[in-house]
């Protein structure tokens, strides 16, 4: 798997945006980019894995959803989180 349970805590501590926090757009977002990342590795070596590419077009589907939504709602949320997860858009 692409992250231990110990690296998504962390990842999910970070991006909180409250105590307990696990469903905010954020921390969503922070979670489907650790694995974006990780498929992304993983393609670089096998290159030939079509069944990873395709879930990998979906999570950065989901990612563009939950992107989108946080644009609508709060657009410097958006931006501080674009910030932060140093992603290009």
């Amino acid at each position: 798997m692409s992250t231990t349970a110990e690296g998504r805590k962390a990842i999910i501590d970070a991006y909180a945006t409250k105590p307990g926090d696990t469903g905010s757009p954020e921390v969503q977002i922070a979670l489907l980019s650790d694995r974006i990342t990780y498929l992304t590795e993983h393609l670089k070596i096998h290159a030939k894995d079509f069944h990873s590419r395709r879930g990998l077009l979906v999570l950065v589907g989901q990612r563009r959803g939950l992107l989108d939504y946080v644009k609508r709602k709060d657009r410097a949320r958006y931006e501080s989180l674009l910030k932060r997860l140093n992603l290009r858009r």
